[in-house]
């Protein structure tokens, strides 16, 4: 089903060589017979007849394969298409007025009639779907509305059907236009510090969701937003998935897709993931805030360099009157290494965006997700050394962390067990871990052997030590000398293995712990090396294998 790759082969045939051999076989025949009877000529003119017909019969064969592969190319891939979808749309709808065109297709308000529900239908034409890739678009975008539907902020997916002509798509109807009409209309096209928030914090939870589920939207922006109704407590909704697609953890897009005063700045490097809508929700913050871009020229390259190079402006007014969270907020959003960017579960904790939004509501991140796998393949000096910094840290700072734990949290009692952790990891759908992978991860956070995972443990595992470094560089060169000088109990700038065996309570050799960090090979660790060891992964974990089976990024 959909395969649609044009298939006939034009083969060439053997049978003028077996027609020669045939008659150079005749020839022999005549030289070793003085005379041949009339009966075996005749017989022999027969099979050379035969094989003439034949000829001719595959000569003619070959003529009409190259026709049907002209016309096999003649007709787009959509039309050769079956989709697999149901084929009644007339029966069950009445098309309605014209709502928007795309490339591809028109959306349109219509009714079903079973109940006499308004919906809106994009109808795509299988004419245009001229190439295999264009097929695959369109299957994706309806598996991606699937996935998604039942999520309060993403436009409700109905049904998918197909005719002769045309895919359908039947979805909810949203009447409350579009996001960037709203901006347009406020005064000073700009909104208000906390109906800016309400809005931000619908997106970010479309984006959190998204990523749960291996998926990048990849075009966010103010036209891909529309209202369910005209009335200002509405529910925002993310439409549009048609740039969206599913990635591996840890791989990265290296097409450039989206549009330009949204997209990031490592979607231009052609090395993206799950950061970049983050990014494309920071530009949109910015302007819900103040009514401008962040980074604008009057060319498509300007936009890019802006991008690439420069700051957003906090200077001009009316950035001045806006408060110091909001503009916490932003700055967090549109840092330009994605690794130091919050994450859209991350920003959902952010104190601008969380006033007046429930805790509950924050989905489980994915990066703390992917963090606590990786701890189990950290060596154990690692180990130690996340947990030493995790204690330098105070409870202010550690609220994102908080609600993430409280969010696997279930029954609340202030402790992760295995099925809470089973349940949690479980939530980042292209990972499927066995039940022994999941009672590793817990076994190696669970620094006091009890069988479950306590906050302060599950810190040290969740750690985004480069986000630690890139948002205050001061604070963490303090805080990672604290951390230092957990181990370095006589202060002299060094941890031995003395040191290392008092802190960490090892028996036997601890040549294999101090290998890691000993860069210069004089017996002990320095303060740099450590920072070092907090940075980087150990050796055995820098290629954490993805999940598999998820097919690969294609260029829109």
């Amino acid at each position: 089903m959909g395969v649609c790759f044009s298939t006939i082969k034009v083969s060439g045939s053997n049978s003028n060589n077996n027609v020669n051999h045939n008659r150079k076989e005749a020839t022999k025949q005549q030289t070793k017979t003085t005379k041949a009877t009339a009966p075996t000529r005749k017989k022999q003119e027969v099979v050379d007849h035969q094989q003439n017909n034949k000829n001719v019969n595959n000569e003619e064969e070959k003529k009409l394969k190259v026709k049907e592969k002209q016309v096999s190319k003649a007709i787009p891939c959509g039309k050769r298409t079956d989709f697999g979808y149901d084929k009644d749309f007339g029966m069950r709808y009445t098309i309605g007025k014209l709502l928007g065109h795309g490339q591809f297709g028109y959306t349109y308000v219509a009714t079903d009639k079973a109940n006499g529900d308004r919906v809106a239908v994009k109808r795509i034409e299988k004419n245009k779907m001229i190439l295999p890739i264009a097929v695959e678009d369109v299957k994706r975008e309806v598996k991606i509305l699937r996935e998604l539907t039942g999520h309060e902020n993403v436009v409700q997916f109905y049904n998918a059907l197909e005719d002769d002509s045309y895919v359908y798509i039947v979805m909810e109807l949203c009447e409350g236009g579009e996001l960037l009409d709203r901006i347009l209309s406020k005064k000073d096209s700009r909104y208000t510090e906390k109906d800016a928030a309400v809005v931000v914090r619908q997106m970010l939870k479309v984006a959190a969701q998204c990523h749960l589920h291996g998926l990048v939207h990849r075009d966010m922006k103010p036209e891909n937003f529309l209202f369910k109704s005209t009335k200002e407590d509405t529910h925002l909704k993310a439409t549009d998935f048609g740039l969206s697609d599913f990635i591996k953890p840890g791989r990265k897009f290296q097409d450039i897709v989206g549009s330009a005063y949204y997209v990031a700045p490592e979607v231009l490097k052609r090395k993206s993931g799950p950061e970049s809508d983050v990014w494309s929700i920071g530009v949109i913050t910015y302007i819900l805030l103040c009514g401008r871009r962040p980074f604008w020229d009057k060319t498509e390259d300007g936009i890019f360099k802006e991008v690439l190079k420069n700051k957003p402006d906090f200077r001009r007014k009316p950035w001045p009157t806006i408060s110091t969270s909001a503009r916490d907020f932003v700055n967090k959003l549109l840092v330009k290494d994605p690794r130091a960017r919050l994450t859209a579960a991350q920003a959902l904790s952010h104190p601008w965006v969380r006033e007046g939004g429930s805790a509950s509501e924050i989905p489980i991140d994915i990066s703390v997700l992917s963090n606590m796998r990786q701890f189990v393949k950290y060596s154990r000096l690692k180990q130690f050394a996340l947990r030493a910094l995790a204690s330098t840290i105070n409870e202010e700072e550690l609220a994102d962390l908080k609600d993430q734990f409280d969010a696997i949290d279930v029954d609340k009692n202030g402790a992760i067990s295995l099925e809470e952790m089973r349940q949690a990891l479980a939530k980042d759908l292209p990972w499927k871990l066995k039940e022994s992978r999941v009672l590793e991860i817990l076994q190696a956070i669970d620094s006091n052997t009890d069988g479950l995972v306590d906050f302060n443990e599950f810190v040290a595992a969740a750690l985004h030590v480069h986000q630690l470094e890139e948002h205050n560089s001061e604070k963490w060169q303090v805080r990672s000398q604290a951390a230092f000088e957990k181990f370095d109990i006589d202060r002299d700038g060094y941890i031995t293995p003395e040191e290392l065996r008092m802190h960490t309570g090892l028996r036997g050799s601890i040549d294999p712990l101090l290998e890691e960090a000993d860069i210069d090979k004089d017996g002990k660790i320095s303060l740099s090396e450590f920072r070092r060891l907090l940075r980087t992964a150990s050796m055995s974990s820098r290629n954490v294998p993805g999940p598999s089976g998820q097919r690969k990024s294609q260029k829109i």
